[in-house]
């Protein structure tokens, strides 16, 4: 009796969680098909009845990732109007599931110019801004990161979290709250920009030379040098980018 209470008991968490993987799935489906271009801006969605039958979901599930996709700037739903696809200006594509759901095709060359251009801005600043304020556990981690992008490479995922840790310790590094805000979004856009260029062949160069010389100049409390450093690292990363999007 005792094991079927513990089953009772667990049973109406295990079917919250079943339905957040399918609200999940269902706003990934529809927000992969707007990023890629199937629904295009301004164009009316199918019915929730339509989409619901479709999808093989019943109307709520449908309605809840209705909601997470009006939360992310895709879509606006208006009674007896129904929902529509909104401009792209009006996309959070700084949200960690909308730059998903971009690369889960083969990614729009605007967005991904617009990544690297967001982060030619930001990250330069970060790190002149890190090499005056980093704190020993902040040199420690990016050591650590840098040392874990070198023995496992890009092409793993293991590789990829190192890099991530990276770029993320050096915004948390500069103190500055805002900056550390967008941690998880230019770490996201790391990781992804970096996947795309793996995806028909290895990596032109070796990046851990660039990210061991953005270390070095934080490490000496040299902003200008560390500004100048990530912006070389950035600007390396978009022209492998765009060599291998002319292949």
């Amino acid at each position: 009796m005792a094991g079927d209470d513990t089953v009772e008991r667990q049973a109406p968490a295990e079917r919250r969680d079943t339905g957040r993987r399918l609200r999940g799935a269902v706003a990934r489906r529809i927000g992969v098909a707007i990023l890629s271009g199937e629904f295009a801006p301004g164009e009316l969605l199918s019915t929730e009845q339509q989409f619901a039958d479709e999808l093989a979901v019943s109307r709520t599930a449908y309605r809840e990732a209705l909601q997470q996709l009006v939360a992310k700037g895709l879509v606006e739903s208006r009674p007896k109007i129904g929902t529509r696809v909104l401009p792209r200006e009006r996309w959070n594509l700084l949200d960690t599931d909308v730059l998903a759901w971009a690369f889960a095709g083969e990614p729009d060359p605007d967005i991904v110019r617009g990544l690297f251009e967001m982060r030619s801005v930001v990250e330069p600043a970060a790190a002149a801004y890190a090499a005056e304020r980093r704190t020993r556990e902040h040199v420690k981690a990016m050591r650590n990161a840098l040392a874990r992008m070198a023995r496992h490479s890009l092409a793993t995922e293991q590789g990829r979290a190192a890099d991530r840790d990276f770029h993320g310790t050096v915004l948390h590094a500069t103190g500055n709250p805002v900056m550390i805000a967008l941690s998880s979004s230019i770490g996201a856009a790391v990781n992804w920009t970096t996947e795309f260029k793996q995806r028909s062949r290895a990596l032109p160069r070796d990046p851990v030379p660039a990210h061991r010389r953005v270390l070095d100049a934080i490490v000496a409390g040299d902003p200008d040098q560390a500004r100048a450093a990530m912006h070389a690292l950035v600007d390396q990363g978009l022209e492998d980018t765009q060599g291998i999007a002319e292949d």
